[in-house]
């Protein structure tokens, strides 16, 4: 089956081109598309996609509002935040809200069929620069006067985190991709994915930013 997209993009420039790369693309079906946020609680609403991709600088609402929806409405699917807006305020929100990605408008139309396959592999496609941006924002939180110690206080809080699923995650706060990561170590893209999902589970998180919040706030990074 399909991968099934929806677009919520108020940029009919940019809707037209991410349009087109799905609809050129094998295994991707366009299910629907919506150019403000009041036709884009219409198009959530009427139909399942396995992959919301939402604007959040739409005319008539805030796109998180939209990335909530989705998720309560239909339990289950990704959603991927495609914006102008590469702040740590509306990162933040966006992965608080349940973003299973985050890509910057910079990136080419092509970047959808990469978005696509990291999800698939069970990854969360970043922009190198918002990864950075995270790490940043947590290296100042640690630093901060009276900021809560890194570590957990008893070994036995400290999730089981291997080695490898080490390197992972710093290789995951660069932003790379699982290509990048496998080349990097000579493993192949699926053992990588593989090691991926295993952090998650053990971390208890869903994408790749809170892979690295988690990681950080414990002390792995």
């Amino acid at each position: 089956m399909p991968t099934t997209i929806a677009i919520i993009e108020d940029n009919l420039e940019f809707l037209r081109h991410f349009s087109a790369v799905v609809e050129a693309s094998d295994g991707l079906s366009l299910l629907g598309v919506a150019s403000n946020g009041r036709d884009g609680m219409a198009l959530i609403e009427r139909a399942r996609a396995d992959l919301y991709l939402i604007d959040l600088g739409l005319p008539d609402m805030d796109g998180v509002e939209l990335i909530r929806h989705a998720l309560q409405r239909h339990p289950g699917c990704d959603v991927v935040v495609v914006t102008v807006f590469g702040d740590d305020a509306h990162v933040i929100a966006s992965i608080e809200a349940g973003a299973t990605g985050y890509l910057l408008k910079d990136s080419a139309p092509a970047a959808i069929l990469d978005c696509v396959r990291v999800l698939r592999e069970g990854g969360a496609p970043v922009s190198p620069v918002i990864a950075r941006k995270i790490l940043q924002r947590l290296g100042k939180a640690a630093a901060a006067p009276g900021a809560a110690p890194a570590l957990p206080q008893g070994p036995a809080e400290r999730p089981l985190v291997t080695e490898r699923e080490i390197e992972m995650l710093r290789a995951l706060a660069k932003g790379l991709s699982f290509n990048e990561i496998g080349d990097m170590y000579g493993i192949s893209p699926h053992t990588v994915a593989r090691h991926v999902k295993n952090i998650y589970k053990k971390l208890a998180v869903h994408s790749r930013g809170e892979a690295v919040y988690e990681a950080t706030a414990l002390g792995l990074l």
